[in-house]
C-alpha cells in the first residue's frame, strides 16, 4: 500500500494535483480494519455463512443495474460520495461458497459433481458480464479451475471444460461490444512512438512509454528526465495503469520489488493451503491466492501489451476503495486460516474437535 501511495502521489502531481492520495489513505485505514475483522473470528464462521454472503453478493450485482451508468457501464452502487463495486466483494464470496460446496463433495471426480460449482460460478460471472465487465468475469474462471483441482477433480474433466470454453469463444466474440473487440485487436496492432494511435492502442503506447521513462531507478532517485508533460499523459494512471507509474517513479527496480512482493504473498498463501488439515480452509486459501495471482498477473501483463486491456486493478497498489478493502479482507481471511491449521475434522461438515 505504501508503494501505491507513492505512485498515486506521482499521478496526482503529473495531473496537476488532486485529492486521490488522501482518499486512498482513508480507504487504507478501512482496509486494515477489514483485515482485522476477517482475521480475528474463526474461519468456520465464514464457512457457515458463505451461502448467505454469496446471496448478498448476487443481490448487490443485481442492484447495480438500478443505478446510473458511469462511462457506459453499471458497475457501481453509489450512496452519496461513497461508491462500492460489488464485483470485488463477489470474488471473495464466490471463493468461500465454492470452498464449502467442494469440501465434502465425494462426486467431484465425476462430471456430475462439477455441475454445482460451475453453476455457482456462472451466476455472478454472467451478472458481471452484463455490466459490462468482461475482465472481472474472466477472473472467476481460473479460480474455479484451481479450486476444482485442489478438491480432486480429474484432469481430463478439467481439460474438457477448458476445451468447451475454447469452442465457445467465437460465440463470445460475437456478443462482445465494439470497444471490447478493439481491446483485443489493438493488442496485435500496437502503435509505435512516432505513429498515430487512438483508443486502446493509445493507452498501450502511453503505458509503455511512461514505464520506460523511469529507467533503472526511476524519477524518485534520478529526477525527472523529460520536460514534456505530454509524455507522461496516461489515462487511468492511478488505477488500471498504476504499475506504469511505479515504473516511472521507481524504475525497473521498483517494478521488480512489486512483483517480488506478489510472489512472496502467493508463496506464503500456498504454504498456508498446504499446511492446513481442514478441507474448507485448504480450498479457501487456494482460491484466495488464485484471485490475487490472476489479478496481479493480468494487470502487469496488460500494461506492457502482453494481454488486452481489461480494467483489472493491481491489488493493494491501485487507487480504489472497494478493491483495497476487498484485498484487506483477503489478507485477514488468510491470516485466520494460517493461525488455525490443525483442526481435527469429523465426518460432519463444520463440526470440529476442541481447539
Amino acid at each position: 500500500m505504501i508503494i501505491g501511495f507513492v505512485a498515486i502521489a506521482r499521478s496526482d502531481e503529473l495531473a496537476g494535483g488532486g485529492p486521490f492520495l488522501r482518499r486512498q489513505m482513508v480507504w487504507s485505514v478501512l482496509a486494515i480494519v477489514a483485515a482485522l475483522a476477517a482475521a480475528v473470528p474463526n474461519y468456520r464462521v465464514f464457512g457457515r455463512t458463505s451461502p448467505a454472503l454469496y446471496a448478498v453478493a448476487l443481490g448487490l450485482l443485481v442492484a447495480v443495474y438500478f443505478f446510473p451508468a458511469v462511462n457506459g457501464a453499471r458497475r457501481w452502487i453509489r450512496l452519496g460520495p461513497i461508491g462500492v463495486q460489488p464485483s470485488d466483494l463477489a470474488k471473495v464470496a464466490l471463493v468461500l461458497v465454492l470452498a464449502r460446496c467442494l469440501m465434502y463433495r465425494a462426486d467431484v471426480r465425476r462430471l456430475r459433481g462439477l455441475l454445482a460449482p460451475v453453476g455457482l460460478t456462472l451466476l455472478p460471472a454472467l451478472l458481471v458480464v452484463g455490466e459490462p465487465d468482461l475482465g472481472t468475469a474472466l477472473v472467476f474462471v481460473p479460480v474455479l479451475f484451481v479450486m476444482l483441482f485442489v478438491a480432486g477433480a480429474r484432469a481430463r474433466h478439467l481439460a474438457g471444460l477448458a476445451l468447451t470454453g475454447a469452442c465457445l469463444l467465437p460465440a463470445l466474440w460475437g456478443q462482445m461490444s465494439l470497444e471490447q473487440q478493439t481491446r483485443v485487436t489493438s493488442l496485435f496492432d500496437q502503435a509505435g512512438p512516432n505513429e498515430t494511435a487512438r483508443g486502446d492502442a493509445y493507452h498501450l503506447r502511453q503505458a509503455k512509454q511512461v514505464m520506460a521513462l523511469g529507467g533503472w531507478c526511476g524519477s524518485l532517485v534520478a529526477g525527472q528526465a523529460v520536460d514534456d508533460p505530454g509524455a507522461y499523459h496516461l489515462p487511468e494512471a492511478r488505477s488500471d495503469f498504476i504499475l506504469c507509474v511505479v515504473g516511472e517513479r521507481m524504475g525497473l527496480v521498483g517494478i521488480a520489488v512489486v512483483l517480488g512482493l506478489y510472489g512472496l504473498f502467493i508463496g506464503r498463501g500456498l504454504a498456508i493451503a498446504e499446511a492446513t488439515r481442514e478441507p474448507f480452509a485448504r480450498l479457501a486459501a487456494a482460491g484466495l491466492v488464485t484471485l490475487v495471482a490472476v489479478q496481479a498477473g493480468v494487470n502487469a501483463a496488460m500494461t506492457v501489451g502482453l494481454l488486452p486491456i481489461t480494467g483489472l486493478s493491481l491489488p493493494w497498489v491501485s487507487y480504489g476503495g472497494s478493491g483495497l478493502v476487498t484485498a484487506g479482507i483477503i489478507v485477514g481471511l488468510l491470516v485466520s486460516l494460517a493461525v488455525r491449521p490443525g483442526y481435527e475434522v469429523t465426518n460432519e461438515p463444520f463440526r470440529y474437535a476442541a481447539d
